[in-house]
């Protein structure tokens, strides 16, 4: 699955963007046909609440693309929680694909 990461802002290390890109390449097992991952990382102007670093993670599949977004303290426990809102649509849209196809 080709993955691109844009950072917002701020310049992402390379250890982020790999651990996001590894977490995303696990969505595969659930879901073969993903095309490509696009992620969007961004500090919010909330500055004095801790929870300011927002994932935005869109899938294209065929059909209807994926979109799932969290905030957190880090941004590698906001990516872990969009990944995980992900795969629970990933799963679902399996399901669908095989009952259509069934």
């Amino acid at each position: 699955m080709n993955v691109t990461v844009h950072s917002l802002h701020f310049d992402a290390d390379a250890k982020l963007i790999d651990f996001i890109k590894e977490k995303l390449n696990k969505l595969t097992q659930f879901h073969d046909n993903i095309l490509s991952g696009a992620v969007t990382l961004r500090v919010g102007s909330d500055g004095e609440r801790p929870e300011n670093k927002h994932v935005e993670i869109r899938l294209a599949v065929p059909g209807n693309d994926l979109f799932a977004k969290r905030k957190a303290a880090s941004f590698e426990e906001a990516a872990v929680n969009t990944i995980e809102a992900l795969r629970s649509q990933v799963e679902k849209d399996k399901t669908r694909l095989r009952e259509v196809r069934g």
